[in-house]
């Protein structure tokens, strides 16, 4: 394939690259036409905006773990900590933020909710553990009749052909992991008190060659198949599990069984209008920043500054596409680190752009000077960028929410800045420069 051919590829895959990013950028607005055909322009996807940003509430529990073993604490802490997790997932907060600290205490932040009474109820709820026995064939029928008019599908209907049983989370003493002697397969066994060892018993004597599920705050978390009568209240659940798997379930086994009281010490609203100006002003300090940006460029670099702004424009569709598609809680500092990529991704052409116009006036063609200059400056450009990714890594996992958020959306930017730098910007500036008056020197800001 000839290089003019290749260029003119990579210019078709940034054009389709730019259309698709700036289509999920834009925001929904079902009234927009795209033509006079009224072709209507939709977009379900959504910034996930932060608690500083939408406005909440930040809470701030105390664990009391006086009644837990030393060997234990860890994983009653985190236990607690994925319970509540998936109880305001449950409560339809948008990107809920739960953290527990060194001193036994959890930080949850709710952002964007209206009741703060009732999340804070739901979070301090009691875990709900059930042990579910299958349906007969003619209770599933049944089931399946009420349900035909709404056509759901056989797999979805099947993790509710189970009913309730006596026995639940209070008659688990608990729960942990083990080895399967012959296979070496991990494994969770489970120790009942003296209630539950009946009532488990009279359970698994009726469900021989059955399923019996275990439920944990109404969703199924393990299915296992009744071999034989269990008399003794043990249980070993297996499942070709990993080791993590195995943790987790015994985990949130523990969670459910034993809880560890929590009190809120500490309740903090955020309220929307606050996060509304945040967000208002942030625009206004990013649009004006890159409006004297964007003129700094093409006054001092001429035709490179049109391209570095036009590649620019793209490479921030790009990095906001990618926000809302993985999804990315978007928190001031948040928007500070993408705010700063832009700066480090303008750096980059501007390095590109001087080593260009070096080769320019060391007499070597147009084509050769931008080869040049591209190899030159990537050494550069690579090494301070692979600098702060490294950073960014560090900042992201040793870091709390809002360290966090600046760090990921910084790294991001950071690595698609290279992206934009090398391949974006290149690909513009040599399709420019098959034209005759692309190729005029003083539009690279050299004399002849």
């Amino acid at each position: 394939m000839s290089s003019k051919r290749k260029t003119l590829l990579n210019f078709i895959l940034i054009i389709l690259i730019a259309v698709s990013t700036a289509y999920v950028v834009c925001p929904k607005n079902e009234g927009i036409k795209i033509n006079d055909y009224g072709i209507n322009y939709y977009n379900d996807l959504k910034f996930h905006l932060g608690l500083d940003l939408q406005g909440g509430t930040h809470l701030v529990y105390q664990s009391d773990l006086s009644q837990i073993k030393e060997e234990d604490r860890s994983s009653a802490i985190e236990g607690v900590r994925d319970v509540i997790e998936r109880r305001v997932n449950a409560f339809g907060v948008s990107e809920p933020i739960v953290q527990t600290t060194k001193n036994d205490r959890l930080i949850v932040e709710l952002a964007g909710v209206s009741d703060v009474n009732q999340a804070i109820n739901m979070i301090g709820e009691t875990p709900f553990l059930e042990f579910k026995e299958e349906m007969n064939e003619e209770e599933k029928s049944n089931l399946r009749d009420q349900f035909k008019d709404a056509n759901i599908p056989e797999e979805y209907l099947a993790q509710f052909f189970y009913k309730n049983t006596e026995l639940g989370g209070k008659q688990l003493d608990r729960a942990d992991v083990a080895f399967n002697p012959n296979t070496y397969e991990p494994e969770v066994q489970l120790q009942f008190d003296g209630e539950g060892k009946d009532l488990f018993g009279e359970i698994t004597s009726r469900n021989v060659g059955k399923k019996v599920a275990i439920y944990l705050d109404g969703m199924p978390i393990s299915i296992p198949v009744v071999n034989e009568p269990i008399t003794d209240g043990k249980a070993v659940i297996s499942g070709n599990f990993s080791i993590d798997e195995a943790k987790l379930l015994v985990q949130r086994l523990n969670a459910g069984a034993l809880p560890v009281p929590i009190d809120l010490i500490s309740q903090q609203t955020v309220d929307a209008s606050l996060g509304a100006d945040s967000v208002q002003k942030s625009l206004v300090a990013g649009l004006l920043g890159l409006v004297l940006l964007s003129l700094f460029m093409i006054i001092y670099y001429r035709m490179q500054g049109v391209i570095a702004v036009v590649a620019l424009f793209i490479y921030s569709c790009i990095v906001l596409s990618l926000f809302k598609f993985i999804p990315i809680t978007l928190t001031l500092s948040g928007i500070a680190g993408f705010i700063l990529s832009i700066g480090i991704a303008v750096d980059a052409n501007i390095l590109i752009f001087e080593r260009v116009k070096e080769e320019i006036r060391k007499g070597k063609t147009i084509n050769i000077a931008i080869e040049e200059g591209f190899a030159r400056a990537w050494n550069s450009i690579f090494d301070s960028n692979v600098s702060t990714i490294i950073t960014c890594v560090v900042l992201a996992y040793f870091g709390t929410s809002i360290i966090e958020g600046f760090a990921i959306t910084l790294g991001i930017g950071v690595v698609l800045s290279m992206f934009s730098a090398i391949f974006i910007t290149k690909t513009l500036l040599k399709i420019v420069t098959m034209t005759k008056w692309g190729r005029k020197l003083w539009l690279f800001g050299v004399r002849k």
